[in-house]
């Protein structure tokens, strides 16, 4: 094993071990305090450590240079659930008169239903699901109240709307907090699409709130969309959203029934592969505890050997951080092959061929994807 190799190794390891037993970091010496907050910064995983140890109460326990590091990633957290958590309040007064189910999506949803996903959880933006029906009213409504478009070709605009599962971004003007607001969870070209309705049918309500989140199989299942149907070029699968999975499992997998409905409703949604791959990665990486009766329930949707082989390859490549010093040519082609993935998934060939075609049409002619707003773009929207 080349040098190179033994420290991307040691970088993974030393995250994995982090996360699966966060009472083990104050013994960490200096030097491995400094790779593992590189890395952690590099996963946006370090509010979740510096959760962890406060759960323990081991902050103290930590080198004082770590937990400035672990506070300042805690502080810019808090900052975000404070910020979006008012948008969403400010969402529902904007459409306050419309008979219309709100249901947080991600983050927020953690946040909303004190779950342990959300200690430490870094999101950028609110994602919230309405009904394909309620999509243009509630759209027509925040632009009323303050929000805007974000400036998009005609191109790009109507591929939002005709063929994906939300609507193009919205920006409070004043805010400037970005707003997604889905009608499905799944591209509509999607060869996982599913008719969204049976969601609605099993959403929780949240004290306090006129939001509702879904209910703990649609949630994990969704968690899995997100992690493995939604690859990056660069940064590849994140794993915060493996790490949420595994608290999903974990929280829910308490309740009584969990365990027993969370296959029958994979099947009825059609996302089988989805929560194989899902159960597989979070035991193989996080040490999850999945009964074996769900595992061999779950691997009837096990794809051919092949390809399982080749995922079990390229998925720990794409998604552990490696070493920030030492990047690996395999790790950037496994993140490219499971973005292409992705995509393959996304869109039947030919709707994928023809937008890639134009997208690199774009991209060979110099055309930003999206325009900046200035301050005076602003004032005049």
């Amino acid at each position: 094993m080349t040098e190179s190799a033994r420290q991307r190794e040691q970088a993974n390891a030393l995250l994995l071990a982090a996360l699966r037993a966060p009472e083990s970091l104050p013994g960490l010496p200096p030097t491995d305090w400094d790779l593992l907050l590189r890395v952690a910064r590099r996963t946006r995983l370090l509010g979740r450590l510096e959760a962890q140890l406060a759960a323990l109460g081991a902050l103290d326990a930590v080198p004082e240079r770590a937990v400035n590091h672990l506070r300042s990633a805690r502080n810019l957290v808090q900052h975000r659930h404070t910020l979006l958590t008012w948008e969403l309040n400010r969402v529902l007064w904007a459409l306050e008169g419309l008979d219309v189910p709100i249901v947080a999506l991600k983050g927020v949803a953690y946040v909303l239903a004190d779950l342990p996903a959300a200690p430490g959880r870094f999101f950028a933006d609110l994602d919230l699901l309405v009904p394909h029906a309620d999509i243009q009213a509630v759209e027509s409504r925040l632009l009323e109240r303050g929000w805007i478009k974000l400036p998009l070709s005609p191109y790009d605009d109507r591929y939002y709307r005709v063929w994906m599962h939300e609507i193009p971004p919205l920006r409070h003007r004043e805010r400037e907090n970005e707003i997604d607001i889905h009608h499905r969870i799944l591209p509509r070209t999607s060869r996982f699409d599913f008719d969204p309705a049976p969601l609605f049918e099993r959403t929780r309500p949240v004290a306090g709130s006129q939001a509702r989140v879904l209910g703990p199989h649609d949630m994990l299942l969704h968690g899995l969309v997100h992690l493995l149907l939604e690859g990056d070029p660069q940064e590849g699968l994140r794993l915060r959203d493996l790490v949420d999975v595994a608290d999903l499992l974990r929280h829910f997998g308490r309740e009584p029934g969990f365990w027993d409905g969370l296959v029958p409703r994979a099947e009825q949604l059609g996302l089988g592969r989805p929560l194989y791959y899902g159960l597989r990665f979070t035991r193989r990486l996080l040490a999850s505890e999945v009964p074996d009766p769900v595992l061999r329930a779950a691997s009837r949707w096990a794809p051919p050997r092949p390809v399982g082989a080749l995922m079990d390859w390229l998925l720990p490549l794409a998604i552990l951080p490696g070493h920030p010093d030492h990047p690996t040519r395999r790790a950037a082609l496994a993140r490219w092959l499971l973005y292409a993935r992705a995509h393959w998934v996304r869109m039947p060939p030919w709707l994928l061929i023809r937008h890639l075609l134009y997208k690199s049409w774009l991209r060979v002619r110099g055309v930003p994807k999206r325009a900046a707003l200035g301050p005076e773009e602003l004032k005049r929207m």
